[in-house]
């Protein structure tokens, strides 16, 4: 299958997809405590697609590292799929958004978790999820990224995206 890679951690993959990364610290960022509370409900508001992080810090380049120790972090962006990749239409092509998290990492695309994919698959391990499986020119895609330092037990050094690009296949 034919396909093109965007660097979206990079400012030219951003640019090509009219987007920018923004990170908070916290489960549930700006709360007392990082929202870190026992038995929390509800989930975390921002893996939401509306979810306003328009006051959370401006990452230009990934990895965008963040605070050490026992540490959740949220990185965002949304993207807006272009007429063309490489020179192909991109109407009808599937879209796919990879990464992997220093340490573990939950990808939420447009407020949903791809529970096969877009989960937690082990320590630094790279993931691949499906963004769309039908590219529309135009449509945006909300892209929310939950990082949490590692080990639990112990955790050491920051919280961090190795990489994050998107797949683009026809």
């Amino acid at each position: 299958m034919p396909r093109a890679t965007i660097n979206i951690g990079e400012p030219d993959g951003q640019a090509a997809m009219s987007s920018v990364w923004r990170y908070a610290v916290g489960y549930i960022p700006g709360e007392e405590n990082g929202g870190l509370v026992a038995e929390a409900t509800g989930g975390s508001p921002a893996r939401l697609a509306d979810y306003d992080d328009s006051g959370w810090e401006i990452c230009h380049d990934l990895p965008g590292r963040v605070s050490g120790g026992f540490t959740f972090a949220w990185y965002r962006t949304t993207i807006t799929i272009p007429d063309t990749i490489a020179g192909q239409p991109t109407n009808g092509m599937r879209v796919q958004f990879e990464t992997c998290v220093d340490d573990y990492g939950e990808i939420w695309i447009d407020g949903e978790c791809n529970r096969d994919r877009g989960v937690v698959q082990g320590f630094n391990v790279s993931m691949r999820t499906p963004v769309t499986a039908d590219a529309q020119p135009g449509n945006k895609h909300t892209i929310a990224v939950l990082a949490v330092n590692g080990p639990l037990g112990d955790p050491f050094g920051t919280v961090f995206i190795r990489y994050a690009q998107l797949g683009f296949e026809w």
